[in-house]
C-alpha cells in the first residue's frame, strides 16, 4: 500500500489557489482569484492558512457569503490544519488586478 506523500507549502498553496478558482462572483462570471479579489495565501509551518481578500466594492452585498465559502472550501484541503480569512478593503480592488485572461475575456485588452 503506498502512502501518500506529505504535503508542503508549495502544493498547499497550489491547491489553495485551485479551489478559490472554483468560486465565483455572483456578479460577475469569473472566479474569485483571477478577479484579483485574493490579496495574499499564506501557509505558516504548521500548515495553517490565512487568506487576505477583498470585495469589488466595500458595499458588496456577497461579501459575507464569499469569505464563508472561500474558509469553508479551503477547509477541504487536505493538509491544511485551519483557516482564517481576513476581509480587507485597503488597498480598494480596482480592474488593474484582473487576470490578463480576464481582461481579454472581458473586453479590458
Amino acid at each position: 500500500m503506498s502512502k501518500d506523500p506529505q504535503p508542503t507549502k508549495e502544493t498547499l498553496h497550489d491547491a489553495v489557489v485551485n479551489c478559490l478558482r472554483n468560486i465565483y462572483d455572483p456578479e460577475i462570471p469569473v472566479n474569485i482569484y483571477d478577479l484579483g479579489l485574493i490579496y495574499g495565501i499564506d501557509i505558516d509551518d504548521e500548515f495553517n492558512l490565512k487568506i487576505t481578500m477583498t470585495m469589488t466594492a466595500p458595499n458588496c452585498p456577497e461579501a459575507e457569503f464569499m469569505v464563508a465559502e472561500a474558509r469553508q472550501m479551503c477547509e477541504y484541503i487536505t493538509g491544511i490544519k485551519s483557516v482564517e480569512v481576513e476581509l480587507t478593503f485597503d488597498p480598494p480592488w480596482n480592474p488593474d488586478t484582473l487576470s490578463d485572461e480576464v481582461k481579454l475575456e472581458l473586453g479590458f485588452m
